[in-house]
C-alpha cells in the first residue's frame, strides 16, 4: 500500500503536468540552494521549478498522459513546469545553464510529445510571442500603407492631370491673344 505522502506528491505533480503547456526536465546536481533560488527567479512567475523523485515523476507523468519521459528521469531530476510561453522558459533555462555548468537540460515535453535537448534549444532560439506579434503588426502596417498609397494613386493622378490640363488651357489662353494682335 502506498504511503499517503507519496500519493499526495504524485497527485500534486500530476496536476502540474496537466496544468502546464510544456515541461523541461533538468539535472541539478551540483547547484547550491542559492543557485536554485536564482534559477527560480530567472524563470519567472509562469514557471514552477520542482525537484522530485524520479519514481514519483514517472507515475505522475503516466497518470497525466505524458508518455516518453522515462529515459530522461535518471539521476537527480528537477522539472520546469511551464504555464506561459515555453520560449521564455527555454531561454531562461539555457542562459542559466550557460552560466552554471551544473545545470543540465535533459529534454522536455510539449504538444503531446517528448522533446530532445536540441529541440528545447531550438525553442529557446525562437522569438518570444510578443516579438513575433510586433513583427506581424509591423508587416501588416507596412502592407496597409502600401495599399493606401495604391488606392490614393489614381485620385492623385486625376488631380495632377486636371491641374496640367488647366495649366495648358491657361497657357493656350495667354498665347492666343498675343497671336491675334
Amino acid at each position: 500500500m502506498a504511503k499517503p505522502g507519496k500519493v499526495e506528491a504524485v497527485a500534486e505533480i500530476t496536476d502540474k503536468f496537466r496544468g502546464s503547456s510544456a515541461a523541461v526536465v533538468t539535472e541539478y546536481r551540483g547547484l547550491s540552494m542559492s543557485q536554485l533560488t536564482e534559477l527560480r527567479r530567472a524563470l519567472g512567475d509562469g514557471v514552477t521549478y520542482t525537484v522530485a523523485k524520479n519514481t514519483l515523476v514517472k507515475r505522475a507523468a503516466s497518470e497525466a498522459g505524458f508518455d516518453g519521459l522515462e529515459d530522461l528521469l535518471v539521476g537527480p531530476t528537477a522539472i520546469a513546469f511551464v504555464k506561459g510561453e515555453p520560449v521564455d522558459a527555454a531561454k531562461a533555462l539555457r542562459t542559466f545553464a550557460k552560466d552554471n555548468k551544473a545545470l543540465v537540460i535533459k529534454g522536455g515535453y510539449m504538444d503531446g510529445r517528448p522533446l530532445s535537448v536540441d529541440e528545447v534549444n531550438q525553442i529557446a532560439d525562437l522569438d518570444s510571442r510578443e516579438v513575433l506579434l510586433a513583427k506581424l503588426a509591423g508587416a501588416m502596417k507596412g502592407n496597409l500603407t502600401k495599399a493606401a498609397g495604391l488606392f490614393a494613386a489614381p485620385a492623385s493622378q486625376v488631380a495632377r492631370l486636371a491641374a496640367a490640363l488647366q495649366d495648358k488651357r491657361a497657357a493656350a489662353g495667354d498665347a492666343a491673344p498675343a497671336d491675334e494682335s
